[in-house]
């Protein structure tokens, strides 16, 4: 009568020696992962298989490397106030302006002004947008930047070789960073190369240059003090004249 254990089965079972006891929802959970993973065949039914492989998909796919994953953006880049968002959306329209009066004497340097294009109004709509549309378009505007480096290492030099350009344009969803250091790369060599070559470059060059180490300096600025206003603005206008002086190339 003092011994406290519990009516039914399973309290008379739990007394005896030898008799363990173990919970039906533990089965369960057992069955259920089995299940989940590759054993098909003691699964039945077409909605446990469906679900089976959609979990074996989703598996794979959360398991792909990591140059395949998508970059987090950044959300607090400028825009503290109404008037950094309005110095931000009026400095990103030079690079439409740019992209209209670029070059388009063959299909590449076409495709570079209209990204140029790109450039200038995914900036604006991204600086000028809240809410959860930011997100997407901050990605939009780190990808229409890495498209335009693609188009104008492109445009410069058409002896790259395809399978770089596909690797690029494969990669331009998931590492635009990547994607654009390594074509702004491709075109500063060959702007070098030809200001020594060609005297009349070379003014362009010294310009580009100069504009280039300005806007990098403003871009690391920009990441690790996000509180001071109209940086973002100042590496816009950088970056304007550093591609207003990349035109030079394509003339």
């Amino acid at each position: 009568m003092g011994v406290n254990r519990p009516w039914g089965p399973c309290g008379l079972l739990q007394g005896i020696r030898g008799v363990q006891l173990v919970d039906q929802s533990t089965y369960g959970r057992e069955d259920s992962l089995r299940c989940g993973e590759l054993d098909f065949s003691t699964c039945e039914g077409p909605e446990i298989v469906g679900s089976s492989r959609r979990l074996v998909i989703r598996r794979i796919w959360q398991q792909r490397p990591s140059c395949l994953r998508p970059i987090h953006c950044s959300l607090h880049v400028g825009d503290q106030n109404i008037a950094e968002t309005i110095a931000n959306v009026i400095t990103s329209l030079p690079f439409i302006v740019l992209g209209l009066q670029a070059p388009r004497k063959n299909l590449n340097a076409a495709l570079y002004a209209n990204s140029l294009i790109g450039v200038g109004i995914a900036s604006s709509l991204y600086h000028s947008s809240r809410g959860q549309a930011r997100r997407f378009l901050r990605w939009a505007d780190y990808t229409m930047i890495a498209t335009t480096t693609v188009c104008l290492s492109r445009a410069v030099r058409n002896e790259n070789p395809r399978l770089l350009m596909a690797a690029s344009t494969i990669l331009l969803p998931f590492q635009p960073f990547m994607v654009s250091a390594m074509h702004t790369g491709l075109m500063e060599v060959a702007f070098a190369r030809r200001a020594l070559i060609k005297p009349e470059l070379r003014m362009a060059h010294n310009l580009h240059t100069l504009s280039s180490l300005l806007g990098g300096a403003l871009f690391v600025a920009d990441d690790f003090f996000p509180e001071t206003p109209y940086i973002h603005a100042a590496w816009h206008l950088a970056a304007a004249v550093g591609v207003g002086t990349c035109n030079k190339l394509l003339e």
